[in-house]
């Protein structure tokens, strides 16, 4: 095998295996079919744009991973992927997007040919890439055997990040630093939205010395005053304005991992409004700096920066953060732990998060959020080096 396209390690790759069969294992699974393309990368080192078509990984308790997909794509399997050639399969370009036949009777071929008709087999049922018709062809193909949800199952594997993971977050940072430094520098009046975010994909993909940029999981959001209300709005064509506040939620992307991060720029002089939650974000970002440590929970994040807020006479809902890393579109999140006031997974050394304590007001937004990694001691370190505040052009 020629490990110069593998992104990590051997032993990083079998850390990662080991992981998810023991949670196999307390989950009563003989194999899992794993479709979400960031669990397929993170257990076999496949990386290409072929999610529009079924694919996935099939791991089974013994042997090396399997990954299953287009055979037009075994190209880019061999190339990238750490396993034997042996165990990168690929059904006919006839199922591809037919009406006629579907791709999972060839996946539940391959199953019964690997002994497990009879087994139990979890699929990732709430996932973008599994479709329901896939399921519905998928169990009538395995009448023996018994599919399972397991939904993130392997997504709760990668919440602790190893060393090698860790390393490529930092490089992701150093990225999300230039990205968001060429939206402050760039943002003005007159300025065509458009024209800034092309700068900043600019950035983001010529990356930082030798640090070169991947594409991001999700794209640059940048709304501007009442847009900026609204939490995911991208860009139009329309000139910034004098007046206006706009957020910028951008992230460098490093071999497919990311470090978000928010900064807003205020174009004129903000209102005492704008002002005053700038006041309250800032003392609350602290707050849950301050309450994300290892040994304390999520919940004890979000509680620190509401509470803050309280304080000022400003009211927050929702989630404030969640697990980042590994992504590919639609969403830089691993869908697991949430930094909201309900959940208490526990913060442990090697846990990355997105620390998003975002305002929407009625008639404008202020976004400022960290990239945050938990550490063995102290509270946690924060990723991106830039200054923290409202950046005011006047």
């Amino acid at each position: 095998m020629d490990f110069s396209n593998v992104a990590f390690t051997l032993p990083e790759y079998k850390r990662r295996i080991s992981l998810t069969r023991g949670a196999m294992e307390a989950a009563g699974l003989d194999a899992i079919f794993v479709t979400d393309p960031s669990n397929q990368a993170w257990l076999t080192g496949y990386d290409g744009w072929s999610f529009y078509v079924h694919q996935g990984v099939l791991l089974r308790h013994e042997g090396e991973p399997i990954w299953w997909g287009r055979e037009m794509d075994l190209p880019g399997g061999q190339r990238t992927c750490w396993m034997s050639h042996d165990n990168i399969r690929g059904y006919a370009d006839h199922y591809v997007q037919s009406i006629a036949r579907h791709p999972m009777l060839d996946l539940a071929a391959l199953i019964k040919d690997l002994g497990l008709e009879e087994a139990q087999i979890g699929v990732e049922m709430d996932n973008y890439y599994y479709s329901a018709k896939a399921h519905q062809v998928l169990t009538a193909a395995l009448t023996e055997a018994t599919i399972h949800d397991a939904t993130a199952l392997v997504n709760w594997q990668r919440l602790i990040k190893s060393e090698e993971e860790i390393a490529f977050i930092r490089k992701a940072a150093r990225i999300s630093e230039k990205v968001i430094e060429t939206a402050i520098a760039r943002a003005a009046p007159g300025v065509r939205k458009n024209d800034l975010v092309a700068d900043i994909y600019h950035a983001g993909i010529t990356g930082v010395d030798d640090i070169w940029g991947d594409y991001p999981a999700i794209v640059p959001i940048t709304p501007s005053g009442l847009d900026a209300t609204a939490a995911h709005l991208t860009w139009n064509g329309d000139p910034m304005r004098d007046g206006e506040a706009t957020f910028f939620e951008l992230s460098g992307c490093y071999r497919r991992y990311h470090a978000p991060i928010s900064r807003t720029v205020y174009l004129g002089t903000p209102t005492q409004e704008v002002r005053d939650a700038e006041k309250a974000q800032m003392d609350g970002i602290e707050a849950g700096l301050d309450a994300a440590r290892a040994g304390n929970r999520c919940c004890d994040i979000a509680n620190g920066f509401v509470d803050t807020l309280k304080k000022h006479g400003i009211h927050r809902e929702g989630r404030c953060g969640y697990p980042v890393g590994l992504s590919y579109p639609p969403d830089w999140g691993e869908r697991t732990a949430s930094i909201r006031w309900e959940d208490e997974t526990v913060l442990e050394p090697g846990m990355t998060f997105h620390f998003m304590p975002a305002l929407w007001m009625d008639t404008w937004g202020l976004e400022t959020s960290e990239t945050i990694l938990i550490t063995e001691t102290g509270r946690a370190e924060t990723l991106c080096n830039v200054e923290r505040k409202l950046f005011v052009k006047e």
